[in-house]
């Protein structure tokens, strides 16, 4: 598997340098800000959705529970690459990569980025079906984009994407435990005019 991992971002990454515009493209995409602030921008309309105050309580409880799945996803991918140095392609194929993206020095495996992103669309998806797949499409190609730079095996993507809908469902399981104090903390929010 790590050979057919590394042969498909070899390959993908081979074809950057054809079309300038392609791989600026990709540049912006794999960039540390937009896709993170379309995931953020997402919870936040999440946050602001719903026609009646019992359909916005739900959506605010799912963007509650995505925030919390984004940081313990990014607890999760620390964990996992505390446990398992998983080494960048472009350290061990540097020479057959064109990176088109500044190199990272934390482990490969699972994608943080995309484990971030899968986490924001599931809470997305829980309470409106087609606002979720937006996001997950976003994710996807936001994986897609790192994948071209050069900076994650196909794995990883895979791995992150894993993290990121696992974590979700552990916190939405969670949240059940702590329902009083999650429905509190809406209602205060709602008492400052913020909800």
């Amino acid at each position: 598997m790590n050979s057919l991992d590394a042969d498909l971002v070899i390959w993908l990454n081979g074809l950057s340098g054809n079309v300038v515009i392609f791989d600026d493209l990709m540049r912006l995409v794999a960039s540390d800000y937009l896709m993170p602030l379309t995931f953020s921008l997402g919870m936040l309309a999440l946050w602001l959705s719903g026609r009646n105050p019992v359909e916005r309580a739900k959506y605010q409880l799912a963007t509650l529970v995505g925030i919390s799945a984004l940081a313990l996803s990014n607890g999760a991918v620390w964990l996992i690459n505390i446990t398992w140095d998983r080494p960048r392609p472009f350290v061990d194929h540097g020479d057959q990569l064109n990176l088109l993206f500044y190199p990272p020095t934390d482990p490969s495996f699972p994608a943080n980025p995309v484990a971030i992103g899968f986490a924001s669309a599931a809470a997305a998806w829980s309470v409106n079906r087609k606002f979720g797949w937006w996001l997950f499409a976003a994710a996807t190609v936001y994986g897609f984009s790192r994948l071209y730079a050069g900076v994650f095996y196909p794995t990883d993507i895979i791995g992150g994407a894993i993290v990121g809908v696992a974590v979700f469902g552990f916190t939405t399981y969670l949240r059940r435990f702590l329902e009083p104090l999650v429905t509190t903390f809406i209602r205060l929010i709602r008492g400052l005019s913020a909800a």
